[in-house]
């Protein structure tokens, strides 16, 4: 049985896990304020925030619903959009909304109320720019945003200052109603005990497979591995960093350890999915699902990361995350294994990292072509490199041949166009929906490049590059 609290209902139901927790809410609990957009997790209009119990204390994040399995909800908080409501008035964000004209269909408007409800809730920084991030996953087709932008900052007013405010001090002040007070005890007492997961399809977080086959995981069995301690936390020791496989991208986005030894951490993720995605969005299953443009594959292979493994009976094995990829959508996985861990040696004081990402959009899109790239320098000679791109073969791309040829170069100019020429008989790019091979090829380039021009900005400017490309 799967038990949680729907808004102020505790909910027991033995539908299946693998059941989108949004035709739940829609469909079994007949609360249509939660829409049904593109069910891809694109839209936001399908928000709802999950609230997870920790040591007495409850953090809410935001989710996108029709990719998330309903047996994910087991022991949580679910809010949708009526549970917000107080009785016979508006809420702070409601009001917000309704004062700066920031609805017109009003398709959308219960997404950005629900994600707007979980910035107030969340443990960021109470300032504009997280208000927006945290309606980053939004779409409104009507209104342009800046009505909405301007409904966000309003909100940002009324909670004064950047400090996480209590329960209380939100219910007094309308921006949630009275219940919330009760949810900790409440989860507390809960029977959520843990389920018994039958044989099938591995899922953690479910927003690549769940856009994939969401019908054959609502017809079938699937073992869901969210929530398995044992794949999950960040680790900093010895000057190793173990990330555990289930650890989302928003964990490694609040960790201040990982935000100083990468200051442009943040910048980065930020391209890689909204703040929804963010949220429910596993590294083990980035990895696994294989794409050759998956952004955090990109980025870890960059890191010259290892991949741990392991079985049911404890078998543990590793090995480096470039010899993982076998061919198209296929990997070194054995039978009844699932992957561990993540791990790298952290950058030294004279190492560089970067993340480079093209799409159609700047922002939560698919990219046409990704680039990660770590350099080590000493006495301006490349100690070490380490070149990753994504988009331009079968497989996400570690570049063997480029980083070796710049590894024991001078870092000049010279050095950076003639590892681009090794780079473009390293890659092997198709034409496809996201472009042409020779525009591939484009931008495989550009983003090699760019990768110098941001990490050595007083050495490289375009012009050094393309005057002699």
């Amino acid at each position: 049985m799967i038990t949680f609290i729907l808004n102020s209902k505790t909910i027991t139901t033995s539908e299946h896990s693998g059941m989108t927790l949004l035709d739940f809410v829609r469909y079994e609990q007949r609360l249509t304020g939660t829409k049904i957009g593109c069910r891809e997790g694109d839209c936001g209009a399908c928000t709802v925030l999950v609230g997870t119990l920790e040591s007495g204390y409850i953090e809410y994040q935001s989710i996108t619903s029709c990719i998330s399995p309903l047996g994910n909800a087991h022991g949580k908080h679910i809010v949708t959009v009526e549970g917000t409501n107080l009785q016979n008035k508006l809420t702070v964000i409601q009001e917000a909304m309704k004062a700066n004209y920031a609805t017109q269909c009003g398709f959308c408007t219960p997404g950005f109320v629900v994600a707007l409800t979980g910035f107030t809730l969340s443990s960021s920084d109470k300032n504009y720019d997280n208000a927006l991030d945290a309606i980053s996953g939004n779409i409104c087709r009507c209104t342009g945003y800046k009505a909405i932008e301007k409904a966000a900052n309003q909100v940002v007013e009324k909670l004064n200052n950047k400090e996480k405010r209590s329960f209380d001090w939100l219910i007094s002040n309308e921006f949630i109603p009275e219940y919330f007070s009760t949810i900790p005890k409440r989860l507390q007492e809960l029977e959520a005990k843990d389920r018994d997961q039958p044989k099938g399809k591995y899922v953690s977080g479910g927003t690549d497979l769940y856009v994939q086959q969401p019908d054959h995981l609502a017809d079938n069995d699937v073992h869901l591995i969210a929530e398995k301690d044992y794949l999950k936390g960040i680790n900093i020791k010895n000057g190793i960093c173990t990330i555990g496989t289930n650890s989302t991208v928003s964990d490694l986005w609040n960790h201040k350890e990982l935000n100083t030894i990468f200051p442009n951490l943040k910048k980065h993720l930020k391209l890689v999915s909204s703040e929804q995605i963010r949220n429910m969005a596993s590294l083990g299953g980035n990895f696994v699902n294989a794409s050759p443009i998956g952004d955090m594959t990109i980025f870890f292979l960059a890191l010259n990361s290892d991949i741990g493994t392991t079985t049911q009976g404890g078998k543990d094995r590793n090995l480096p995350l470039k010899n993982f990829y076998q061919g198209y959508k296929t990997f070194d996985l054995k039978d009844g294994e699932l992957l561990k861990d993540i791990q790298f040696k952290l950058p030294k004081q004279n190492t560089y990292f970067n993340f480079e990402k093209v799409c159609k959009r700047t922002h939560l899109d698919i990219a046409s072509v990704n680039s990660a790239a770590s350099i080590s320098v000493e006495n301006n000679t490349i100690s070490e490199a380490h070149v990753a791109i994504g988009g331009v073969a079968a497989i996400p791309k570690y570049l063997h041949d480029t980083s070796a040829f710049l590894t024991g170069k001078p870092l000049t100019s010279k050095t950076i166009l003639e590892a681009q020429e090794v780079l473009q008989n390293e890659i092997s790019p198709i034409s496809d929906v996201r472009g042409t091979s020779d525009y591939k090829r484009l931008l495989g380039r550009q983003l090699f490049f760019a990768h110098f021009m941001e990490l050595f900005p007083k050495q490289f400017t375009l012009n050094d590059f393309i005057e002699h490309a």
